[in-house]
């Protein structure tokens, strides 16, 4: 029986004139992911993409997994194609949607004729094979506002389709569409949220991530992997530049005020990390900072983190608690690995009594000691490039 993915697109519908760039993006998306499954023919028309198989071993639960994590998608579900003839429509409908039929104890049929051309109306559709299937299925009741089973039947162009459920897609707009930037991703639970929570908003993401050796692993840097690696299941493709920190780390512990380490810090990783996303044409800086969560995240502390930068910093979380990023972290994935227990650089030379309220004045005051330039040159000197992608590393 041949079975196809029908898509339908969300948010890109409201777009106006450049509604067709975003949809030339998304079919390029899942061209590009959809390529791991097998071989797939991908078209759309009337707002609906149509991905069709075109060879015997196209892996269609890895193709199903792929569509329902790549943004811009608001609804999809499998179906088969049958002939425009409502006795293959009824003979394909028994036949694909069997199980769900038997499993379920209301059901409702719904039908929409795109094509014109077709002889029976919408609610003759409807009449006609909801009407054989309480034939064949004496079990089931008819029930028209809250069925457990939709059966639906689509006529079309290029032919009929029949479908049970419709799955939930990710939501957002294509990556791609929404400029680049880079995520200053860690260990913990939130930047991989936060890196979520942009490419969903169309961006295509750069990852810089802080490692200090010998205070930090290998074992915690792998860890970053594996959770761009999970992010990169609804991101696409992306680059990790990996930072040597210990430096910089060192020389502040040793010359900077201990309240004022984090801060610190932190204004090192916004100065390399813009210096990065000029380098890859990036325009902004995405973090996964919430308000007030920790001592670095009060107004003023970020107020001064900021100031070390020029570029826009987008934070996602910022107005969310704890509880409502867990949810997305077990949602996309990487909660469980967030919480291993390997230390990233933020947690070195963590001070015992961090100042919530820093001055700017006395931040800068506090840096005139260190070599900044130098340090930062070094650092960028010696960045480590790791490619990621949906199930590939390099």
């Amino acid at each position: 029986m041949e079975e196809i993915i029908l898509v339908k697109v969300g948010e890109i519908v409201l777009k106006g004139l450049n509604r067709h760039t975003f949809e030339d993006v998304l079919l390029k998306n899942l061209r590009n992911r959809l390529s791991l499954a097998g071989r797939f023919q991908i078209k759309i028309a009337q707002s609906t993409i149509y991905i069709k198989p075109m060879e015997d071993n196209a892996d269609m639960e890895q193709a199903t997994e792929i569509v329902g994590k790549t943004f811009g998608i608001a609804t999809f579900s499998r179906a088969c194609v049958a002939q425009k003839d409502m006795d293959d429509i009824k003979a394909k409908t028994i036949d694909y949607l069997s199980e769900e039929l038997e499993d379920v104890s209301t059901f409702k049929v719904e039908a929409k004729r795109a094509d014109k051309r077709f002889p029976l109306t919408s609610p003759q559709i409807c009449a006609d094979l909801g009407g054989f299937i309480s034939a064949k299925f004496p079990h089931l009741k008819v029930d028209v506002r809250n069925p457990q089973l939709t059966v639906t039947v689509e006529v079309r162009d290029f032919g009929a389709y029949v479908r049970g459920g419709v799955i939930h897609g990710a939501g957002g707009i294509p990556v791609g569409t929404g400029g680049k930037a880079v995520i200053l991703i860690s260990g913990g639970i939130d930047s991989p949220v936060a890196a979520y929570m942009m490419a969903k908003r169309g961006i295509e993401l750069t990852a810089v991530h802080f490692a200090s050796p010998p205070y930090t692993s290998e074992r915690a840097e792998d860890k970053v992997y594996r959770l761009l690696e999970t992010v990169s299941r609804y991101s696409g493709r992306l680059n990790m530049y990996t930072v040597p920190f210990t430096e910089i780390q060192e020389q502040i512990k040793e010359k900077c005020p201990e309240e004022l380490f984090t801060i610190i810090m932190r204004r090192f990783m916004m100065n390399i990390s813009q210096r990065i996303a000029q380098q890859k044409e990036c325009a902004a800086l995405i973090t996964g900072e919430s308000l007030g969560q920790v001592a670095s995240q009060t107004i003023h502390a970020i107020a001064c983190t900021d100031e070390a930068c020029s570029m826009p910093v987008f934070r996602p979380l910022i107005g969310m608690d704890k509880d409502e990023i867990v949810v997305i972290s077990r949602k996309i994935g990487t909660f469980d690995t967030s919480i291993e227990p390997f230390e990233d650089c933020c947690t070195v030379f963590t001070p015992k009594h961090p100042r919530t309220r820093p001055v700017l004045k006395y931040v800068k005051q506090a840096e005139e000691i260190l070599d900044i330039d130098g340090m930062i040159d070094r650092a960028m000197g010696s960045l480590k490039l790791t490619k990621i992608g949906y199930g590939k590393k390099s």
